[in-house]
């Protein structure tokens, strides 16, 4: 075989796999996006958000139920307010209550919803009055450190 019949070969192999590449990169990127059409979307106001983003997953006893859509911060009560847009097919309580959570120690936060035993169900543009803001592991330290050198100080 000629040279470049052989350099053409590894040309086209490696434009293959750079393609390839690029298509599970956005298929990745995409996954679990739920449409508008099938969704509605409620509203959170929270005194702290953490690490929280857009897009970050919205989950109910462990499924997925939706997405983060916008982060605002409202200038006239210092909050932060989170839209989330849910799928249609899960039916959420009024009183259902939001927590920011963490997965795992140190893992991406994500906003969990826990049901709410109101008969009167969310609908679009809600607002979600029950909240729980996200646990900063920095206050956390600090609050352990500052009451340990008051024990110490009280001796």
């Amino acid at each position: 075989m000629n040279k470049t019949v052989l350099d053409l070969w590894v040309g086209l192999f490696v434009v293959a796999g750079i393609a390839a590449l690029m298509f599970l990169a956005l298929k990745v990127g995409s996954t679990n996006a739920i449409k508008s059409a099938d969704s509605y979307e409620v509203v959170a106001n929270f005194e702290n958000i953490g690490g929280l983003k857009p897009r970050a997953p919205v989950k109910s006893a462990g499924v997925v139920v939706g997405r983060v859509a916008d982060i605002q911060f409202d200038n006239k009560t210092y909050e932060a307010v989170v839209t989330l847009r849910l799928d249609k097919h899960y039916a959420f309580p009024k009183d259902s209550t939001a927590s920011i959570l963490t997965s795992g120690l140190l893992g991406e936060q994500y906003v969990g919803l826990d049901a709410g035993g109101d008969s009167a169900k969310l609908k679009e543009k809600d607002h979600i009055l029950i909240t729980q803001d996200a646990v900063v592991l920095e206050k956390l330290i600090g609050q352990f450190l500052y009451g340990k050198a008051q024990e110490g100080a009280a001796k």
